[in-house]
């Protein structure tokens, strides 16, 4: 009876040794800090879309907060800082049936952000993080534009979250 009491209480103290001050979250993410002011990402592309910006920023926001547990604020002396820019929204061919015939077409967006961490001033970047989906050709960009920017956006997140948080 008394070999697995010894056990738990050494279990428990070698896991409270190794999680310092630190939180560790399970998708592999160290956070030191409390809270994260996250900016609402500024639209440069030279094409518009209009909501690209709100709905770009609530995708990595909702990434981070539910990832970390930090509390978002909007004080600029945050633990965490994210500022970015949309620089690119386009669309190019990818694919060709012949010369003049397009069969696959290709949305890119790319977002420049600055992530400062105030804990740490080496883990600060300054990074541009692009993606892309392709579509049939024989598709308006219209009918398939909230779906792609759906995808590309989480694929942003993920990739922006991992560049601040699990150091990827």
């Amino acid at each position: 009876m008394r070999l697995p009491l010894i056990l738990s209480f050494s279990l428990c103290f070698l896991l409270y040794s190794l999680t310092g001050c630190r939180i560790y979250s399970l998708s592999g993410a160290t956070i030191e800090g409390k809270n994260i002011n996250i900016h609402q990402l500024e639209n440069r592309a030279r094409n518009v879309v209009p909501s690209l910006s709100a709905t770009l920023t609530e995708k990595v926001r909702r990434r981070i907060l539910s990832q970390t547990g930090l509390k978002p604020v909007t004080i600029d002396d945050a633990d965490y800082d994210i500022t970015g820019k949309i620089t690119t929204y386009e669309v190019s061919v990818t694919g060709a049936q012949s010369v003049q015939v397009a069969t696959k077409n290709r949305l890119t967006i790319a977002l420049e952000v600055t992530f400062k961490n105030r804990l740490n001033e080496k883990a600060d970047f300054t990074q541009t993080f692009t993606r892309f989906s392709d579509f049939s050709a024989s598709q308006l960009l219209q009918s398939v534009e909230s779906a792609l920017i759906e995808d590309i956006g989480n694929q942003l997140a993920d990739d922006i979250f991992n560049k601040a948080f699990v150091n990827w």
